[in-house]
This record gives structure tokens, sequence and C-alpha cells, in this order.
């Protein structure tokens, strides 16, 4: 959405593919009173100031999604070159990403679309015939296969090892662990996929997370390998990661959070603290609507309908104001780190209004038609055509969202430039095409490619903020 506005991927509105938006015509009129892009763009470098959070240097800052090119500060040309999917939807290519940014050897990115959502490129196919992902260049030299890349990461970039030196006791552990995570990513598979089988599934699933909880406690220390982390955690997180959301959503099983497995929370909490996993940590949503394509499709249980629609935003609290503290213990989706909701907004807003152009028009996709190219990944429609005749109106109230993210949905209801709503008879806008353009963008904000999980709930929850106060029906 904000970063890539052809990778859109999470929940589309119900209609047919090729069938244009119907916009409701009971929506409220609203007065296009927002300030202008460059006054938001005034109060986003005000706000930094107050509140701390400002945009870093992709290059040389913290773990950034966005990024094409990291060297840590360090002198030369980079000697790798990752390939890694747009979205950040594959399990393979973050843990290469972690791995480097852990090590910090500078590399060079670029991004190639999952088949899900589009076709490979030419050139790619050139280089790896099966499209496959990650892929690693080396001084020139092709590597695929993420275990292998992995491996030779750690043999031909020595420093900041993440492996234990040969002949060690940790080093006779590594390949168990290895082996476990296997053992592990195939139970969590079975159980996701799989509509029947369901009790002896979910037993041999909670087994698996028993033996991972037990090999947390073998030695001391948060990690698998004790007080650092090290290869086996980095391997470990993409398949934790993804079935910690999956199997809440559909199987209404809560893993993390429930105190059953204590040693996985502090796994989580741990890894929660390094600013190279907290970049490129993804968010429940995300998952659970990424999995779907890249898998062949989950099976869901009457169990996951209340974790379900708590994750989709359609409880009426999860996605809505006033929104609850995040916590390590919060129900849905814990986050040890915790919120800081003005920080948070703020990285919201400085994202819509520093790429405020594409957004406007990527949302505008709501009130349009979608692409005439399916995708395996139907809410990807990367060939989708905005509503071209309504970008005024869009544009409109993506400002006033904007700027409810920044004054503070209560300071700006009180100020002049207050999101008013009317029958249209003084020549307002008309809200329909907005509410739909609105729910549209809401259910495509991608955690980490667009924002971090906080700034991700607060952008959701001021888009339902803009639909409800406009009303009607879309």
């Amino acid at each position: 959405m904000l970063a890539g506005l052809k990778k859109a991927f999470t929940k589309d509105t119900d209609r047919p593919a090729g069938q244009a938006a119907e916009v409701s015509i009971r929506s409220l009129h609203f007065a296009d009173n927002a300030p202008s892009w460059e006054e938001l763009q005034q109060l986003v470098e005000a706000k930094q100031e107050e509140v701390g959070w400002h945009f870093t240097d992709p290059e040389t800052g913290p773990t950034n999604p966005l990024s094409l090119r990291r060297t840590f500060g360090q002198p030369g040309e980079p000697r790798i070159k990752l390939y890694r999917d747009h979205a950040g939807w594959c399990p393979y290519c973050q843990k290469v990403w972690f791995q480097l940014e852990e090590k910090q050897v500078p590399y060079i990115i670029e991004k190639i679309n999952m088949r899900c959502y589009g076709d490979k490129p030419a050139d790619y196919l050139a280089k790896v015939p099966s499209g496959l992902l990650p892929a690693v260049e080396i001084d020139g030299h092709l590597i695929t296969e993420s275990m292998q890349i992995m491996r030779v990461l750690e043999e031909v970039f020595p420093e900041r090892p993440l492996l234990p030196p040969a002949g060690s006791p940790e080093s006779q552990r590594v390949n168990g662990l290895m082996q476990l995570e296997r053992q592990f990513y195939g139970a969590w598979l079975q159980w996701l996929r799989n509509p029947w089988s369901h009790e002896q599934l979910k037993a041999q699933f909670i087994r698996a997370m028993d033996a991972i909880e037990e090999a947390l406690g073998a030695v001391p220390g948060p990690y698998f390998l004790g007080e650092e982390l090290s290869l086996i955690d980095v391997n470990f997180v993409p398949a934790v990661e993804r079935a910690v959301a999956s199997i809440a959503y559909y199987k209404g099983l809560v893993v993390r959070g429930s105190g059953r497995w204590p040693r996985l929370e502090a796994w989580f909490d741990a890894l929660e603290t390094r600013p190279a996993y907290l970049g490129l940590k993804s968010d429940f949503y995300t998952h659970c609507h990424d999995l779907p394509p890249q898998i062949g499709g989950c099976a869901s249980v009457p169990e996951g309908a209340e974790f379900e629609a708590a994750i989709d935003g359609k409880d009426g609290k999860s996605w809505h104001l006033p929104l609850p503290p995040l916590t390590r213990t919060t129900t849905v989706e814990p986050f040890s780190p915790g919120d800081k909701p003005e920080q948070d907004r703020v990285e919201a807003a400085a994202r819509l209004v520093r790429n405020h152009v594409n957004v406007v028009k990527f949302a505008a996709r709501g009130c349009g038609a979608p692409g005439p190219r399916p995708v395996d990944a139907p809410l990807a429609d990367p060939t989708a055509q905005p509503g071209v005749e309504h970008l005024d109106k869009v544009d409109a109230g993506l400002r006033h969202v904007a700027h409810a993210l920044l004054a503070g949905v209560e300071a700006k209801q009180a100020a002049q430039q207050a999101l008013r709503v009317g029958d249209g008879a003084d020549g307002s806008l008309d809200g329909g095409p907005v509410r739909v353009s609105a729910a549209y963008m809401r259910d495509r904000v991608g955690v980490p490619r667009d924002m971090t999980y906080p700034a991700a709930r607060q952008l959701r929850a001021h888009l339902n903020w803009l639909m409800d106060t406009l009303g009607g029906a879309s």
C-alpha cells in the first residue's frame, strides 16, 4: 500500500472480479476543509520533534523493509545481493534477511514478486529458472535455498558468528534443533491446512510445541542455545511467528499469551528487544491473509471464529478508537515492547503524507475496477484501476485521516477543520466513494511492508473513524 502500491494483498471488498465497486448513495456528504498536504507535512515535522519519532536512514539505520541498500556505515561496495519478495510474506526470505541484519554484513536488495501475486520478472527467471526465493549473489556467485545460503554466509562472513564453534557443546545441539524446526513446521501446516482429523492433528501440534518448550529450557537464557541469539533462533522465527498468528485465527488455540509455554513467551520477549527483529516482524492480520495463497488454503474450525473477528477488526473493538494498550499479555496479539500511541500515530501519518499521491490512487481502487488478470492472491489485484472520477473525494478523506492522526480525533473535531457531515445541500463531497476506498485501503495495510504493527493498528482504526463518521453503507 504505502511502500509498494502494486503489492496489496489482504481483504477485498466482496465483489466479483472485473466488476466495478458500487458506491452507496446513502453515505453522508462531508466538507473538504482538512489541511492541505503541504500543511500536513508541516504538522508532521512539528509532531516528529514533539514526540521524538523520525524517519531513519534506510541504508545505515535500524532494519527497514523499504531499504534497497544496507551498508551499516561500512565503506566499500557490498559483496552480497539479496533477492527477496516485495511484500515480506516469504518465510525463507525472512530467515536470510534476519541473518544479514544481525550479522550486519553489507548487502543490496532486489525485490521479486511471489507467484501468488504476479509473474516473475524474466531477468530473474534467467538467473533462477525455478523462480524460487530467496536467492543471494556473493561476489557474483549465485546461491539458492535458504539453509544453504545461511550456512555459506556464516562461512564467508565469520564476523558476528551466529553458529557456535565446531566441537563445542552448543554445536552438538545444532542438527537436532534444525530437525526440530522441520518437525514443528510439518505439524503446524498439517493441522492448519486439513479440515479433517482436527483433534488428532491438534494433539500432534501441541506435542511439537511442547518439544520446543523443552528445547528452550535445556540451557539458561531465552534463546535456543542460551544467552545469545543464534542461527537456530533465526531459523525458527518464520514458522513460529506464523503459527502463533494462524493457529489462533483458524483453529482457536492461543499459543503466545496462554501461559502454557512460558519459555516460548520469554523467547518472543527477547526477540522483541532486537531492532533487527522488530524491523522485519509481521502482524497477525498480515500473516493470516498472506498464508492461504502461498500454501493452498487454510482450514477454519468454529473455535477460531472469535479470534478471526478480532484479528480482522470485525469485533467492533480491535480496529476502533479508543484502542486498548498493547502489552505482552494482550489477548489477541501480544506485543512485549508495547505501544506509544502518540509516536505510532505520527509514524502512520508521516508515511501517509510522504506518499500521499500514490496512496490516494491506491485507495481509490476501492471505488474503481479490479484488474483484468486475477492472481492466486486475489487481494493483490495488481492491475486494478482507481476510480479517477472520485480522486478529489478520496484525497480529501485521507487528509482528514492524516489530520486526525496528528491532532487526535477529539482535538480535530473541536477545531475549525473538523470532519463535518451533512446531506450535500451545501455542495460538499459525497462520502460514498470515500468509505469504500477507506475500507479497501484499511484492509491492505501490510506489516512490516508499510509500517510497524502499532502504527498500522492506528491507521486502521482512524480509517474506521472516517468511515463511521461518514455513516451510510459501503
